[in-house]
C-alpha cells in the first residue's frame, strides 16, 4: 500500500482537526494547535504526536506495519 504522508491530527483539547504532512526523517515530538494553542505531545507509549493523535500512524510506525 506504501507510506502515506498526509495525516488529519486532532487537537484532545478543543477537537480542532488539520491536515499536516508527515516528517519521513525524524519523529515529531510535540505539535502546537493552530485552534486552541495547546501543545501536544505523544501519550505514553507512542512515538510521536501523529501516532497518538493522528487519522494515520507516523511513516515509522507504517513501514513496521509493512514489513
Amino acid at each position: 500500500m506504501g507510506i502515506q504522508l498526509q495525516s488529519v491530527i486532532t487537537c484532545p483539547e478543543c477537537g480542532f482537526s488539520k491536515e499536516e504532512t508527515m516528517p519521513t526523517d525524524y519523529c515529531q515530538y510535540f505539535y502546537t494547535c493552530s485552534s486552541c494553542n495547546a501543545r501536544l505531545r505523544p501519550k505514553p507509549g507512542d512515538c510521536c504526536v501523529y501516532c497518538s493523535y493522528g487519522s494515520v500512524k507516523c511513516p515509522s510506525k507504517q513501514a513496521e506495519a509493512d514489513a
